[in-house]
């Protein structure tokens, strides 16, 4: 249940997943939003050409939550976003490694140094209870960063997210090709499985820390489109 409250105007963010497709639109939407007066990047490479007087970037291990620890205090808000690109691809032993318990030691890491918000890049059918692997095991995480009790959580459930380019061969050549296709026939309870332009997810992941509110919430296409248009 999410509930109104007052949010400090000026918000310090660390960031995990900078460099993946949603989280470099999440960057840069957050870098023009003048209420973020600080911002960390934690992960396996630096990311070039960034305002260094407001962005700092730390190479880590991100397997490692020792390697970044101590640099988690001093921030309000954590994004994550975290995961595989093509999970079919490798094993699922690496899959639950990155997608699962890096993320949940990243959260706990950020909890215990006082973080209040946490927002998950997820997915759209995430059920603990799923027959599906990657669905059960994305259920599950959610369930585990529920227990930690953050005073605001913020899971983002997109369906197919459909980026400028074909990043990952055949199949998603064909998904970009059918998709604008299928978008009208998704209506009702079925809009939330409607094709998302990276863009305006990433956009949305960083306009919605602007939001005064507590407690959990589940955001889907809806959402991030409006978002991004009243933001616009």
């Amino acid at each position: 249940m999410e509930h109104s409250t007052n949010k400090p105007s000026n918000f310090s963010i660390v960031m995990m997943g900078a460099s993946g497709a949603v989280g470099g639109e999440a960057l840069k939407k957050l870098l023009n939003i003048s209420q973020v007066k600080q911002l960390t990047l934690l992960g396996r490479r630096e990311i070039s050409e960034l305002d260094k007087g407001l962005v700092k970037q730390h190479q880590i291990n991100i397997f490692e939550p020792d390697s970044y620890a101590n640099l988690l205090g001093n921030h309000d808000t954590a994004i994550c976003t975290l995961g595989v690109g093509q999970p079919s691809k490798i094993s699922k032993e690496k899959f639950l490694s990155i997608d699962k318990t890096a993320v949940l030691d990243f959260a706990k890491a950020c909890k215990k140094v006082g973080v209040s918000h946490f927002e998950l890049l997820s997915s759209v059918g995430i059920n603990s209870k799923s027959r599906s692997f990657f669905l059960r095991s994305k259920g599950e995480l959610v369930d585990e960063l529920i227990a930690l009790n953050f005073d605001r959580l913020s899971i983002f459930q997109p369906s197919m997210i459909l980026t400028p380019t074909n990043r990952y061969g055949f199949s998603q050549a064909m998904t970009l090709a059918i998709w604008p296709y299928i978008k009208p026939l998704l209506l009702g309870s079925w809009r939330q499985y409607r094709g998302v332009k990276v863009a305006t997810l990433g956009q949305s992941m960083a306009l919605n820390i602007l939001a005064k509110k507590k407690g959990i919430e589940y955001l889907k296409w809806d959402d991030f489109e409006k978002l991004v248009k009243n933001k616009s």
